[in-house]
Parts: C-alpha cells; sequence; structure tokens
C-alpha cells in the first residue's frame, strides 16, 4: 500500500467532518494547560463525559469548539485523535479505507511516502489513546 500524506496549508477538513472529538484524560489535561485553566473549569466548560469516554462538546455549526478562522486554537495541544489523523486503526489496516479517505483529505496521496511500520505507530497510538474504542 502506497501511503503518501502531507497535511495541506490552511486544510482544516479533517475538523469540520461530521463527528465527535473524544479525548484521553491526558488530551484533557494537556489541552487545560495550553489554554491556562484548570482541568476541572476546562471540563465544565468544553467536555461532556460519559462513564467510558470523554469528548468535547460541539458548539452549534461546528465540530470542534477549538476550530477558529485560521484553523486549530489548541494546535500545540491538539487531541491524540487530531494529532493521528489519518494514521487510525481502522484507516491504515485497510487499502479500501485508505483510498476513500483519501476522497475527504486532500493531503492523503502527497508528500512523501510514509513507511507502513511508522503509519502502524501511530495507529497503535491511537488504540492505547482510546482503548475503549478498540476493544478487540
Amino acid at each position: 500500500m502506497d501511503l503518501r500524506f502531507e497535511c495541506q496549508p490552511g486544510c482544516t477538513k479533517c475538523c469540520d467532518t461530521e463527528g465527535m472529538v473524544y479525548l484521553s484524560e491526558e488530551d484533557v489535561q494537556r489541552a487545560a494547560r495550553f489554554v491556562h485553566m484548570t482541568q476541572a473549569d476546562f471540563e465544565k466548560k468544553y467536555i461532556y463525559r460519559t462513564r467510558h469516554q470523554r469528548r468535547f462538546r460541539k458548539p452549534r455549526k461546528k465540530q470542534c469548539p477549538f476550530l477558529g478562522p485560521g484553523g486549530c486554537d489548541i494546535h500545540p495541544a491538539k487531541p491524540t485523535q487530531c494529532r493521528t489523523y489519518p494514521f487510525w486503526p481502522e484507516i491504515v489496516e485497510r487499502r479500501s479505507t485508505w483510498r476513500a479517505t483519501g476522497k475527504l483529505c486532500p493531503g492523503i496521496g502527497k508528500g512523501p511516502l510514509i513507511q507502513i511500520g511508522s503509519a502502524m505507530e501511530i495507529a497503535e497510538e491511537q488504540r492505547r489513546a482510546y482503548p475503549e474504542m478498540y476493544k478487540q
């Protein structure tokens, strides 16, 4: 499988796709520090939590509270889910899914060749961050 990917300047298509932004405990801590809030205050304002998952609350008419006109307002502290895209297990483990995702993501098929081992390491990071989503 030919894995090429390079985020395209100014592109926020992955951030504006219908869905949820799930968060690990580390994601929440990192983002709260970045915006200079206590974790408790950050969670109260931005997080919806269930027994097994945390995710950003969705504001009206956008997918993420931190998606601004110039892109991600917390880019240096963005969640694992965002940082690892498009190298999620469900995408890189199937050639057909990688190709289908390429129709949505203009960075797929561009840039340097990504070694499959590197892509799988990134996919494993996604699995470790969100074990409830990847139970076998």
